[in-house]
């Protein structure tokens, strides 16, 4: 499949009330929206903190916002982010529409185009996500008021945000994301908990990880077990170092969210992508045994010392 191919939620209906993530990206030729100021280590919204001085394109884009009702009445723009290269939009659809969102969009397009004396302004289609019941809104909200910092988070260390598309390990290929010189550490421990332990053994590997953690060693697993969360937060409390396995595939546009941005941005963790098409002994979380098994094991070829050199004998 074509990773810059648009899809939409065939099971939706674009025309009713919802509370939409739009992303709308710049095209190659235009300049960009707006420039990166301020200081990254500052958090969000406070003064002097990172943020996007908008351009003369970035102002009629929020110019546009600012008069979407005209667009559409049902249409209220809850909040926004202009990036230098992409605008993300909440827009809340307060009642059933007569035209689809994407009519909608393509008509704020046109405004900019208009206010701007130009076309083109944005590259074709856009992406969404509609709010669902589990997501809260105000975790929408706190991911745009943060995009300006995790940009230049981006730019002050991108050896901290290395994507890596071909990660060699044990003759297989994996995607991989973050640290890349966490592999290179000589101190790594895997993370597992066997259902079978007795509770001296967990003790005891307990100790023996959080003294890892500790230490400026590295605690490799999937996590996938409670047992195993409890020992990666009680880890990461210590300032350990993480290389997480994960059964999520990485498009072309990942990055990581929440805490595991935030220890990326530290340069403490690499997410390597191992992910396994669906099988029928999967569970709920849909992965199977075997899946587990596989990732653990990846965990444990990564974790284990290199084999000393041969010797050389006269």
């Amino acid at each position: 499949m074509d990773s810059d191919k648009i899809l939409r939620a065939k099971w939706h209906d674009y025309t009713q009330r919802a509370i939409y993530l739009i992303t709308l990206r710049k095209s190659p030729n235009v300049e960009n929206f707006g420039e990166l100021c301020g200081d990254y280590r500052l958090p969000a919204g406070s003064p002097g903190s990172a943020f996007i001085r908008a351009s003369r394109t970035g102002k009629a884009l929020k110019d546009a916002l600012r008069d979407f009702r005209r667009l559409e009445p049902k249409a209220q723009v809850l909040q926004y982010a202009l990036m230098p290269d992409h605008l993300h939009i909440i827009l809340f659809i307060t009642e059933k529409t007569d035209d689809i969102l994407g009519r909608i969009i393509a008509r704020y397009k046109v405004a900019v185009d208009h206010l701007l004396g130009s076309t083109g302004i944005f590259t074709k289609g856009f992406n969404d996500q509609f709010l669902k019941t589990s997501r809260s809104l105000d975790t929408l909200y706190q991911y745009l008021r943060d995009n300006p910092r995790r940009l230049a988070v981006r730019r002050a260390h991108p050896e901290f945000f290395r994507r890596v598309n071909r990660l060699q390990i044990a003759g297989k290929e994996y995607h991989a994301y973050g640290n890349t010189q966490l592999l290179n550490c000589p101190f790594k421990e895997q993370v597992i908990v066997h259902r079978a332990d007795s509770e001296a053994t967990r003790l005891h590997n307990r100790d023996i990880w959080l003294y890892t953690a500790a230490n400026g060693g590295v605690l490799v697993s999937p996590f996938i077990s409670p047992a195993e969360k409890e020992i990666r937060a009680e880890a990461d409390k210590a300032g350990s170092r993480f290389i997480l396995i994960t059964a999520d595939p990485m498009a072309e546009r990942y990055k990581p969210t929440g805490r595991e941005f935030a220890l990326c941005e530290e340069g403490r963790m690499l997410i390597i992508s191992a992910p396994a098409t669906p099988t029928p002994g999967a569970s709920a979380s849909g992965l199977s045994r075997a899946h587990c098994l596989q990732m653990n094991e990846l965990a444990r070829q990564l974790a284990s010392p290199p084999a000393p050199p041969s010797r050389l004998h006269p």
